[in-house]
């Protein structure tokens, strides 16, 4: 699972990149939270993940591993993508946050539960 959490980020690192630098050109910073949390929660929190998974491939091998990357890579693009609506004045994609957040907390307690329960001397 490392591997897979790592590679994946650099996706979420270029997103987050691209979007950092349309927003310099434009000089419109209305998606700075988008911008933001893709590259918290994309690039750093799973490079991160990954690399711990790397170091402890016992935490790595774990249905919780599996569940946190899986949790975590559908509740980042639906928080994104409402996230952007929501800065946009669409009020209406407020559920689709609060839907995302609330997947990507149980994600993040999952490997919280995983790393304190698989990762060992």
């Amino acid at each position: 699972m490392g591997i897979k959490f790592i590679k994946i980020s650099v996706c979420y690192f270029v997103v987050g990149v691209c979007l950092g630098m349309y927003m310099s050109m434009t000089e419109k910073f209305d998606f700075t939270p988008v911008h933001v949390h893709i590259n918290l929660l994309g690039w750093t929190a799973m490079t991160l993940a990954g690399l711990i998974y790397v170091a402890f491939p016992n935490a790595a091998e774990t249905t919780l591993a599996k569940v946190h990357f899986w949790l975590h890579n559908i509740a980042l693009p639906i928080m994104m993508i409402g996230l952007a609506f929501l800065v946009s004045g669409v009020e209406a994609a407020g559920p689709a946050v609060a839907v995302g957040g609330t997947l990507m907390v149980l994600g993040i307690i999952l490997f919280a539960i995983n790393i304190l329960k698989n990762v060992k001397n």
